[in-house]
């Protein structure tokens, strides 16, 4: 009887009859947001501690690591149970991949700040996001985006994680005469070859097949079966490690409490250098920071909401302020947890794409980033070439999109084109959005129909002119 209650409450709370979707097919689509997102659990500290490992202190890496591992299990809970309870939309959060990249490599080993000091500088992005948000200009800055870069986001985010689950599976390499290339399968004819990779390309393979077979039979939980297949088939073939089982977490609290946890380094930030020039470039990195992260979580949102069926009569996002609001929040709180910038994440869309329509989606994802602390070495030994073929498929089902996209008007072909690939080329849904505004700006100017541009659409499009041309950002 309790149980029945608690299932009515929910059901109620979360309204899952109006979104035609069930307890059991929203307890799937977070699972499976949770399998497909759970790499970022285990790569975010690695990156977060690799300056250390570059600098020659490989025991403060290790503390780092550690540290950043549980922050980034609370962050991630923190923002996936904000979106969830306040927005009560089906969409996770999570330290954002790239970002972290440039916490690491860009302001860590490339500008000489400390790892303390550096979430600082994500705090601030964070405090900003909170005010801007509070006052509505996030929203504003929405409103300009013209409809033709709105149009081209979900099919851009489509091509963004399909390249994105190619690299992971290991179907497409890096070629110093192509850029890219696919995984030469022919090579375990050469004796003595390491054919690893051919065997993981592989799995990834057979994932992305039995995905295909079971969505097209209209089987409930088509990707996340397609993961656990995939990991299963992984162990014979030497693809799944499960020889590094250790449920030992004592010791990485204890880092966390020692250098993560509230260990912002203000102080430090401000040593050593003038007054001015310390603000100076705090705030260009603040802006750099704040700039993608702001567009990237505008593209995932639009994404994804449109991918669920979460637009309103108007074509905005259902909730949208309260999911911004949740964004900036958890910025800022992650930060204080010791991890990079947690922002909304593009594999949300893989629970989507299993049947995720509400916040209860992101309830049942958010409990299992805090039940990942104990269970992170079971979480770990799903590879990336398992999760791999569902970001592939998640791909197929949002290239669908790019049909509403008008290609008729140039003028609103070139941006959208631009926003489309400059999405997965780039490997940044930020410099998609970017490159939209600035050539549909451009376009519509030289066309004679300036008068399309709206004056915040010129002045988000002439913002990130400026941040190309004088700021540094992977």
């Amino acid at each position: 009887m309790d149980n029945k209650r608690k299932a009515g409450f929910l059901s109620r709370y979360f309204k899952l009859s109006e979104y035609d979707t069930t307890v059991r097919t929203e307890i799937l689509a977070g699972i499976t947001t949770f399998i497909t997102v759970a790499y970022i659990l285990i790569l975010n500290p690695q990156i977060l501690a690799d300056p250390y490992v570059i600098m020659g202190n490989p025991e403060m890496a290790t503390k780092i690591s550690n540290g950043v591992f549980i922050g980034t299990c609370f962050g991630a809970f923190i923002g996936t149970m904000m979106v969830s309870i306040y927005a009560k939309l089906p969409l996770a959060q999570a330290p954002g991949m790239g970002l972290n990249a440039f916490f690491a490599y860009t302001v860590v080993l490339g500008m000489g700040y400390t790892y303390g000091e550096a979430l600082v500088v994500v705090f601030l992005s964070g405090m900003l996001f909170i005010v801007i948000t509070a006052v509505g200009l996030r929203e504003a800055i929405i409103r300009a985006i013209p409809d033709a870069v709105i149009k081209a986001i979900t099919p851009g985010i489509g091509l963004f994680i399909t390249i994105i689950g190619l690299k992971n599976g290991g179907i497409i390499v890096g070629n110093n005469a192509t850029l890219v290339s696919m995984v030469d399968f022919a090579q375990w004819r050469t004796e003595g070859a390491d054919v690893s990779a051919i065997l993981g390309a592989l799995v990834a393979i057979i994932g992305l097949m039995v995905m295909g077979v079971l969505h097209a039979r209209k089987v409930k939980g088509s990707i996340l079966i397609g993961i656990v297949v995939s990991t299963l088939i992984g162990i014979p073939l030497g693809v799944t490690s499960i020889s590094s089982i250790n449920f030992n977490i004592g010791e990485k609290f204890a880092d966390f409490a020692e250098v993560s946890f509230f260990r912002m380094d203000f102080a430090g930030m401000f040593s050593g250098k003038s007054l001015f020039e310390t603000i100076f470039t705090v705030t260009l990195l603040v802006i750099s920071f704040s700039l993608v992260n702001m567009f990237d979580s505008i593209g995932t949102l639009f994404g994804a909401a449109k991918q669920s069926g979460m637009l309103d009569e108007n074509g905005e996002v259902i909730n949208m302020k309260q999911a911004l609001m949740a964004d900036a929040i958890s910025t800022a709180a992650g930060a204080m947890l010791g991890t990079s910038t947690v922002t909304t994440v593009v594999e949300s869309s893989a629970g989507i794409a299993e049947g995720g329509r509400t916040g209860m989606t992101s309830f049942v994802t958010a409990l299992l980033f805090i039940a990942a602390i104990i269970f992170a070495p079971i979480v770990g030994i799903v590879p990336g070439v398992a999760t791999a073929p569902a970001l592939i498929f998640v791909g197929i089902l949002m290239i669908g999109n790019v049909k509403d996209v008008d290609f008729s008007d140039m003028t609103n072909a070139l941006p959208a084109f631009c926003t489309i690939v400059f999405m997965p080329f780039t490997y940044s849904i930020a410099n998609g959005i970017a490159m939209g505004l600035i050539t549909y700006c451009l376009i519509k100017l030289f066309t004679g129909k300036g008068k399309e541009i709206k004056p915040l659409t010129a002045i988000v499009a002439i913002i990130f002119i400026a941040k190309y041309a004088f700021m540094t950002l992977g």
